[in-house]
């Protein structure tokens, strides 16, 4: 399951970017945020990219 922190998101988008089935867009405030997390294939390059730590993969569903 994906989780983010978006006090922590900077907008920078290289979560966005790595994702490799679009799980993740930004919002109108710049934001992160899961908008498909049923096609979320649990890969780790979001959380991996992140460079402010506002997005983690865990094993719960």
């Amino acid at each position: 399951m994906l989780k983010t922190v978006p006090r922590y998101c900077k907008g920078c988008g290289i979560c966005v970017e790595f994702c490799p089935k679009k799980v993740l867009e930004l919002d109108e405030l710049g934001k992160i945020q899961v908008v498909r997390p049923d096609d979320c294939v649990a890969c780790g390059q979001c959380q991996l990219r992140c460079p402010d730590y506002a997005i983690y993969v865990t094993a719960d569903k």
